[in-house]
């Protein structure tokens, strides 16, 4: 009897199909190998995700072709994948393309390849060449290039030896070389050199971390291990020697970091250790690097990957350890369907594959320091810095007393300028944060108080004074920044700029600075290929003195120079409506504070604020994650937030506002008979920023113990409910944001 394949098809059908595997076929198809497979009236693809003996189905028609050459998705990937499926309440099939690159998945013969030249035997007899360099020098030159550089390519030769490839052309008839296609790699490091290092001595600290990861790669059931160390205590080490130990053992490892500006600098560490065995995986790469990144991966060539989340799904064969670098950064978790978390997905997929995971942060997320106070996690502690270097001194600047002062309030205070002036005089460098990109947060009359905000969301527009034009950051609207007030009834010419971006904040400390070497680092500035390399290679090598930028200059960098840290306005984002807003708040602070004084001089911090006695920002002041813990799980246990539940949110949006909100009570009221007693059930109520891109947006909250007491009967609920056309939906499975 023919096996039974079945196959998910490349439509967001969330169902698996039945075809017969023929008999030419049946020693080519495995688990995850992509067919081509009939499909109504046209041919789709897809991939094999199992087999069976038997189907439900009759008149089943066969597979129609593989698609490549390679199974590209492992049988635990899978898995993974499956997992993914039921757990975020996302279509198996969507799943499936989240663990294949799109460069991967849409090229499966995507390789370059180009014409190579290689000598034949004729090119060694000595008598044939002295007869060439009489009759034709300069085919004699080519065969003396080939001598000294196997494998290269005919377009180079040719502009080696400065001739048309008709030269090379010729040698070809006259026997004496071999043209033929030869797969290139498109090698991301080709231009990258790094130095080797060796693995540095430990100190009891991170001799105690060891022992923990050394237990964990011999045990058949490893823990999830949560490395709680302080900023710039050695966890780099710790992962690096982790991963010498487990390749010592012939398996393979991936490590995740939360964002791209942090992977130049972690794979530079990496490759100086481990050579060419290291693979990257990230958006930055052109699609032809991705793809051939991949395949390395995949065949063996490289056992070590770096990446952002999707680095998660990587083909690693015989993994033996995940680390997730910064593990508490909400950039871990991806904001399309499937809506996963990288982290989460790590601990399962090292569950999967018995292997252990590192979490590593300075700044531990609620829910993984709950799961290591439970003993669901092995906790590691490593409390001081390496060489004894001293923890930096935080100093709280209060923006009321500074402006009650100065009269007016300024974007550096007293106490940063002057600060900022002897780091100058010193020649040592500053890093200030600002999380608001663009010039001015809104453009506000004086007169009668009108806002610039965007026609198609419910919040101001930001002003960007390079391009003089008003930017919504939501949907990307935008207009020319108007010369008087919009309002008809005012126009008063007197229209300014409220609040500060990173824009501003550069502006500023050029005029105050301006013989210093300023730099902006943010997503409008981080535009071009390679541009996080090529500034943070210029900070390192001191050709910048002060550093602007966003939350990605605030984590994971090590510039041992830097012996200022400012933080301009430590309130945005504090007093959003989100429950994680100070947890947020602490955890930004007290990471920005971590790169200041990694080197012999004692790091010094300065955060203005508006609200110096929240307790997020005075436990930051301590570094006091303990007591920061301690008071904000009290918080929410009353409120049965996360972590101490699970979190679902179902969140409605339409241009027709009253359509969704009658949608999202007719929904409710379809599953609350489905849920048990002990889930918490709210909403629908608008969203805290309630329209977007001309949509108006409402969610229901769903709270309990267990993440399935709430999916499986929304999963019933889904099934049996018919949406209005007008209406757009998505489930969020342990939301970390309730914006």
């Amino acid at each position: 009897m023919p096996r039974i394949a079945k196959v998910i098809v490349d439509l967001s059908l969330d169902k698996e199909f039945d075809y017969l595997v023929p008999p030419e076929l049946e020693s080519v198809l495995q688990t995850g190998s992509p067919v081509v497979v009939p499909f109504g009236h046209r041919d789709a693809k897809g991939f094999i995700v199992g087999f069976a003996d038997s189907s439900e189905h009759e008149n089943l028609k066969p597979v129609k072709a593989a698609s490549g050459k390679k199974d590209l998705v492992d049988a635990r990937v899978l898995n993974l994948a499956r997992w993914m499926s039921d757990y975020y309440l996302a279509p198996l099939e969507n799943c499936v393309r989240t663990v294949l690159p799109g460069a991967v998945r849409k090229k499966p013969s995507g390789f370059k390849e180009l014409l190579h030249v290689e000598p034949t035997e004729k090119a060694g007899d000595e008598d044939e060449i002295r007869k060439l360099r009489m009759r034709a020098p300069k085919q004699a030159s080519a065969i003396d290039a080939l001598r000294l550089q196997k494998g290269i390519t005919l377009q180079k030769l040719a502009q080696t030896i400065g001739v048309t490839t008709a030269v090379i052309r010729g040698l070809e008839k006259k026997g004496f070389v071999k043209i033929q296609r030869a797969i290139v790699a498109r090698d991301p490091f080709v231009h990258d050199e790094v130095v080797p290092s060796k693995p540095h001595e430990l100190m009891p600290q991170q001799t105690e971390a060891m022992d923990v990861v050394r237990q964990a790669v011999e045990t058949g059931e490893p823990p999830v291990i949560l490395l709680f160390g302080v900023t710039g205590s050695g966890k780099t080490e710790i992962y690096l020697q982790s991963i010498e130990l487990v390749r010592s053992k012939g398996k393979g490892c991936i490590v995740l970091v939360p964002e791209i500006a942090l992977t130049p600098q972690t794979v530079d560490r990496f490759r100086s250790r481990f050579g060419d065995c290291v693979a990257i995986l990230h958006s930055e790469l052109s699609q032809g690097e991705r793809h051939d990144e991949w395949h390395r991966v995949h065949e063996g060539k490289a056992d070590i990957v770096i990446g952002p989340r999707s680095a998660v799904f990587a083909p690693v064969k015989n993994l033996g350890l995940i680390v997730v670098d910064e593990e508490h950064e909400h950039s871990y978790k991806q904001e399309e369907t499937p809506r996963y978390n990288a982290r989460d997905v790590a601990v399962m997929r090292g569950h999967l594959e018995k292997c252990p995971v590192i979490l590593g942060s300075a700044t531990p997320s609620m829910e993984s320091l709950w799961n290591a106070k439970r003993g669901k996690y092995r906790m590691v502690k490593m409390p001081a810095r390496v060489d004894h270097q001293k923890m930096p001194v935080m100093h709280i600047v209060d923006m009321r007393e500074e402006m009650g002062r100065e009269g007016k309030l300024n974007v550096l205070s007293r106490d940063l300028c002057d600060a900022i002036h002897e780091r100058m005089r010193a020649r040592e460098q500053v890093m200030l944060l600002l999380n608001r990109r663009g010039f001015a947060s809104s453009l506000v009359c004086p007169k009668c108080g009108e806002v610039a905000t965007c026609p198609h969301c419910s919040l101001p527009m930001t002003y960007h004074r390079t391009t003089q034009r008003l930017v919504c950051h939501l949907c990307g609207c935008q207009q020319v920044a108007p010369s008087a007030c919009p309002n008809k009834e005012c126009r008063d010419p007197n229209f300014k700029y409220s609040g500060m971006g990173t824009q501003r904040v550069e502006d500023v400390l050029a005029k105050i600075f301006p013989k210093a070497s300023i730099f902006r680092m943010d997503s409008d500035s981080m535009t071009a290929k390679d541009s996080y390399r090529r500034v943070l290679n210029e900070f390192r090598a001191h050709k910048i003195d002060i550093l602007v930028g966003t939350q990605m200059i605030a984590k994971g960098l090590h510039f041992p120079n830097v012996t200022l840290v400012g933080v301009i306005n430590a309130d945005i984002g504090l007093h959003l409506a989100d429950f994680r807003a100070g947890e947020r708040t602490f955890q930004l602070l007290t990471q920005v504070a971590g790169r200041a004084g990694r080197g012999d001089v004692v790091g010094q911090v300065i955060v203005q604020t508006f609200t110096p006695f929240h307790p997020a920002i005075q436990a930051a002041r301590r570094l006091d994650y303990d007591g920061f813990f301690d008071q904000e799980i009290e918080f929410r246990k009353e409120l049965n937030y996360p972590p101490c539940s699970h979190l679902v949110a179902i969140h409605l949006r339409g241009v027709v506002e009253e359509l969704v909100k009658m949608t999202g009570e007719a929904f409710m009221k379809k599953l609350t008979p489905l849920l048990a007693p002990d889930v918490l059930a709210a909403g629908p109520s608008p969203s805290p920023i309630e329209k977007i891109n001309n949509e108006f947006r409402y969610q229901l909250d769903l709270r309990a113990a267990r993440t399935a007491d709430m999916t499986r009967p929304l999963r019933e609920a889904l099934k049996n409910f018919t949406w209005p056309e007008d209406v757009k939906w998505i489930v969020d499975v342990d939301a970390v944001s309730m914006m």
